[in-house]
């Protein structure tokens, strides 16, 4: 699960829900790990880190 760079780097921003590239959600173990740690995200950033995870896990791209 833990990303090297190289691979965090491959990642498009399109599957990053936080501010500056943070919290990928490119797949379902990495959205699960975003929604367990959103308490670190900054508040405003939480709620798209929520929406974005959500949709990933629910099947919604």
């Amino acid at each position: 699960m833990k990303l090297t760079k190289s691979a965090r780097s491959k990642i498009p921003t399109s599957k990053f829900a936080g501010p500056n590239r943070s919290f990928p959600v490119n797949d379902k173990d990495h959205a699960k790990a975003a929604l367990m740690d959103i308490n670190s995200a900054p508040a405003s950033a939480r709620p798209k880190i929520r929406a974005k995870a959500k949709g990933l896990l629910s099947g919604i791209k």
